[in-house]
């Protein structure tokens, strides 16, 4: 099988290589994220094995632009983050299983060769429009009724949330643990904070919210915005 590593310790990613090699495995090398997307766009693996901590583009956001451009390559996220939440985030941004440092090569592989007897993944959704709100991962913008709207990273990835499940309730949990990747006291205002700016400006001229707030609950954007 081919095999792509992103991994930017040169010891961790020369012992896997040489392991794999002496299995007969082809194997690449990313020595940073933004390698690893160049690679993922441009040519065929079976399967990769991404570090989370990567520089230029960590490894979720990695995970999420490969699904984003509908690239279905298996991937095997590997770090020393092993928290519930960690792991929870690494899956829900489209990592297909987990494996945490110190690791051994044996489970590695068989972990490998676990993800190569899945069936395809199903397509990945690159766009989202809901009444007059259109998000586009790929062009990573956001418009209102024809009007372009600028979002800074984390408020864009809230309106991805509400939008992927319109109609439903997302609760302040499901958006902690998928966009910042773990808890916060329960007082802490983070979320509302980057609400109150994603409100303004995709309302900045209009009359109608299409993010509702279910106190207590979540939040849920309405199906009909």
């Amino acid at each position: 099988m081919r095999v792509l590593i992103a991994e930017d310790d040169g010891d961790t990613a020369g012992f896997i290589e040489r392991r794999l090699v002496e299995s007969g495995h082809v194997v690449t090398i990313a020595r940073d994220g933004a390698e690893a997307l160049h690679y993922g766009l441009t040519e065929t693996f079976d399967v990769a094995v991404v570090d989370r901590l990567l520089p230029e583009l960590d490894g979720v956001d990695l995970v999420r632009r490969w699904r984003a451009s509908g690239i279905r390559l298996p991937v095997l996220m590997l770090t020393a983050l092993g928290g519930i939440a960690d792991r929870v985030q690494g899956l829900g941004a489209g990592a297909d299983d987990y494996l945490t440092k110190p690791f051994a090569f044996s489970e590695l592989a068989a972990r490998l060769a676990a993800l190569l007897r899945r069936p395809p993944m199903v397509d990945v959704p690159t766009a989202f429009h809901v009444g007059e709100v259109s998000l586009d991962l790929l062009a990573r913008e956001v418009r209102r009724a024809g009007r372009l709207v600028r979002l800074q990273t984390r408020e864009f990835a809230i309106l991805e949330q509400l939008m992927r499940n319109a109609g439903r309730v997302v609760t302040r949990t499901m958006l902690l643990e998928s966009i910042w990747g773990y808890h916060f006291e329960t007082d802490s205002n983070i979320i509302e904070s980057h609400l109150s700016r994603l409100r303004s400006k995709l309302n900045e001229g209009f009359d109608r919210d299409p993010i509702e707030t279910l106190r207590g609950i979540g939040y849920r954007f309405r199906a009909d915005a």
